[in-house]
This record gives C-alpha cells, sequence and structure tokens, in this order.
C-alpha cells in the first residue's frame, strides 16, 4: 500500500511512526510533515518522504495524491476536516480517512455540538450558546461568574477561556466576541458551566456505525505547573488514567458513544474516524466537556506507543464499515508524553533555534521523541513551533514512564525551552 498522511504535529508523527511499522505499507509521504518524521523509515528501510505541502492546502494535496495515487489518505489535523478534504478527496475517488465536513463539526463548531448533546441526551454541562455580549454577560451573571467561555471555531486548542468570577467571565466574552481575539471562530460562543471533578480523554475509532472504545488517558491542558497559566493544545498526557476500572470505563463509554451513535444515524452523520470527547468524572457523574474530532495531539503519542494492531488495518475497517470484525488490542505498559514548548508558548513565541541532544534521548530504551514543531537545517534541526517536541517513554508502570520520559526530557537542549513539571503527578496522588 501507498499511503499519504496529512499534517506537520506530534500527533502526525506518531501516526507515520505507527503506520511505517506495517508491512502492508511499500511507500508513504507526509505533507507537510517535519524533521522527526523525514527521519522515519518503514520495514522495507525505505524512507518516509515529507511533502512541502500546506495541511490547508487543498487543491494542491489533491494534484498531489491524483498523481501519486496512494492506497489510502490519512488526515491528521482537525482544521483540513473541518475545510472538507474528506468530502473532496473522495468526489475524485480517493480513499481517506477521517470524518465528512459534516461530521467534523462536532470539533469544529462547538455550537453545534453543545445543541446535538442536549438532543441526543448525552450528558453535559449547563450551556448558552450566543452571538451578543449583553445576553451571554447576563448567562454568564446567572452561573456566578463560575464558567468556560468558548470560541464557537477552531482556534487550537486555545479558544476556550476559563473563569472563576463575573468579572473574569465579562473579560473573556468581550475579549472572544467584542475584541475578535480568535478572529471568526468567535462570532458566536458557548457558555458552559464549570464542571468540577477528574478531568479524562476519551477516545473511540468510528466506521460510520460502530464505535470502539481505547483504554484512558489524561492530558494536561494548562502551560504551567499545577493547571496554571493559559489553556493549550496540551503540555504532556499518560495512558492509562487510573480515575475509572475497565468496568466503569465500559459503562462511561455506554453512556456517552450510545447516545452519540444512535444521534449520529438519526441526523445522518457518516462518522469515520476518531471521535474524542473530553469527560470530566463530576460527583453526578461522567460529562462530555466538549467533542473533538481526530486523534488527540499529545494522546495520540501515549495511545500509538500502547496500540498491539496494525494501524494500517485499524483504519481500513474504519473506511470500510467493517470495524465491528476487529478487536483492539493494548499493551499492558503506562505511556507518558512531555511536552517541550518554545519560550512564551501558547502566546508569541521565536523560531529557529537549534535543538541539541534528541539522538541521546532517542536512544533511551522504551523511549521516542516525537517532533512537533520542528525543521531541518542541514543536519541541525531547528524549532519550528510552540509545542517543539512531545518526549514519550513507556515502562510497566506509571512511576517508571514517569521518571524515563523526564530523564529524556533533560538530555533535550534548546534556547527558552519550557515543560510541565508534573505530567501524571495527579494519578500518583
Amino acid at each position: 500500500m501507498k499511503l499519504l498522511v496529512i499534517g506537520s504535529g506530534g500527533r502526525e508523527h506518531a501516526l507515520v511512526w505507527k503506520l511505517a511499522q506495517s508491512p502492508h505499507v511499500k511507500q508513504m509521504w507526509c505533507a507537510p510533515g517535519n524533521a522527526g518524521i523525514a527521519q522515519e523509515h518503514l520495514t522495507s528501510n525505505q524512507p518516509v518522504e515529507c511533502v512541502n505541502l500546506s495541511a490547508e492546502d487543498l487543491p494542491k494535496l489533491l494534484s498531489f495524491a491524483q498523481e501519486k495515487k496512494p492506497d489510502l489518505v490519512v488526515v491528521g489535523p482537525d482544521n483540513p476536516l473541518a475545510l472538507g478534504i474528506v468530502d473532496l478527496f473522495q468526489q475524485h475517488g480517493l480513499r481517506i480517512w477521517g470524518p465528512n465536513q459534516k461530521a467534523a463539526q462536532f470539533e469544529s463548531s462547538k455550537v453545534f455540538s453543545q445543541n446535538f448533546m442536549e438532543k441526543y441526551g448525552i450528558p453535559t454541562a449547563q450551556a448558552g450558546t450566543f452571538s451578543d455580549e449583553h445576553s451571554a454577560k447576563a448567562f454568564a451573571t446567572l452561573l456566578g461568574g463560575r464558567c468556560a467561555v468558548k470560541a464557537d471555531g477552531l482556534a487550537l486548542g486555545k479558544g476556550v477561556l476559563i473563569c472563576k468570577s463575573v468579572a473574569e467571565a465579562n473579560q473573556a466574552i468581550d475579549e472572544i466576541l467584542v475584541s475578535k481575539a480568535f478572529g471568526v471562530a468567535g462570532a458566536k460562543i458557548v457558555i458552559q458551566e464549570l464542571l468540577e471533578g477528574m478531568e479524562i480523554s476519551l477516545h473511540a475509532l468510528c466506521d460510520g456505525k460502530t464505535a470502539k472504545l481505547f483504554p484512558t488517558a489524561q492530558d494536561h491542558k494548562r502551560a504551567l505547573d499545577g493547571d496554571r497559566g493559559l489553556n493549550t493544545g496540551g503540555m504532556g498526557t499518560y495512558s492509562p488514567a487510573p480515575f475509572l476500572n475497565d468496568a466503569q470505563l465500559a459503562d462511561v463509554g455506554r453512556q456517552i458513544l450510545n447516545p452519540w451513535l444512535k444521534g449520529c444515524a438519526a441526523e445522518g452523520l457518516d462518522f469515520r474516524g476518531i471521535i474524542y470527547p473530553g469527560v470530566m468524572l463530576t460527583k453526578e457523574g461522567p460529562k462530555v466537556i466538549e467533542f473533538n474530532a481526530r486523534f488527540g495531539d499529545p494522546e495520540a503519542q501515549v495511545y500509538l506507543t500502547r496500540l498491539e494492531n496494525d494501524l494500517v488495518e485499524l483504519l481500513d475497517a474504519s473506511v470500510n464499515g467493517t470495524l465491528d470484525k476487529m478487536e483492539l488490542r493494548w499493551s499492558p505498559m503506562t505511556s507518558v508524553c512531555v511536552v517541550m514548548a518554545s519560550a512564551g508558548y501558547p502566546g508569541a513565541y521565536a523560531k529557529g533555534k537549534p535543538i541539541a541532544g534528541l539522538t541521546e534521548a532517542g536512544q533511551l530504551p522504551h523511549t521516542k521523541v516525537f517532533h512537533a514543531g520542528t525543521t531541518g537545517s542541514g543536519k541541525t534541526i531547528l524549532t519550528n513551533g510552540g509545542r517543539v517536541v512531545g518526549v514519550t517513554a513507556w515502562a510497566a508502570d506509571l512511576p517508571r514512564a514517569r521518571a524515563a520520559a523526564y530523564t529524556a526530557v533533560e538530555k533535550i537542549q534548546f534556547d527558552g525551552a519550557q515543560f510541565r513539571h508534573d505530567i501524571a503527578a495527579k494519578a500518583l496522588g
């Protein structure tokens, strides 16, 4: 098989790394890829080829795919899905994995997602949808200011402002709706009551009618230790998380995925890809905070280091509608990913800083450094994004996996490197 992977982040590096392990794959391209992806090889030892095409330049990606004729196109990030890459490629007879534009609305529109959850009885927070600041502020006041103010559209994981007072809520509403801090993504907002409890990430692979639930993971969204600082795309994660046993996980999956699948059928949504609900385990039970329509980043890094199936076969089944015949198999090992980011992230940051120690970190046992924002310049690898690398390690238990990940982190240096020191600390009490 020939594969084309779309995207350039840590999630895409993890996808390429896992897909390259499949004996089915004879050739692979990644557009645009990154410096780490460019170092990956197939089982035949043939290198993965990075192609300098933006993940959002759909006409050029289509023309490349028509020329190279991949047997499967794998879409990593949310933006191309929201732009309708799946619909476009299917119209031209290309096999592509990921939800179509209509189904991708679970992530591309928080308003759509909130309305869908309320309509089909998926447990979620009390919420309201607004396009004018006066009614938004009145609703936020009803919640005592304890709320999450969310831009309707995509904002790279940063379009959510957590508020603890009416003053903070009013400021967040002004920032998104009035000052347009997130551009057109903030033309409408969703305001949700602030849910309290333990937050976990769930993923399920879907083929339009069947959803196969993954084990638990826990992301760390805030930039700084102790869940302080601004929301980011994710500063680290680990799997499994100890807050649900297998029976409880299956029960949470039923409460969320069963009504979700029924709703998809009723609305004519043919969802083939990953559905990823962020879930708060509240005193009243599990509640969905929001949906994503692709692998999490950095959740992909811990899931794909634990997955024992051939990923090509799973994605094939997801596209073909034959997922009910597949059994997902997971390593009992624990996997931990610590993200190293550029100084200033998630705000403004500089690029082009040389990175040292990548080879040394990558040579440690059961360790993989997934590149997120990197580029090659001769033999030097430079920073090229907010999140630079996702340092991932796996071991028989969480303390050992966590120690191994941080040992690898200490070997990597670049000017202004920042990372959280408390990834997985919640699980260790």
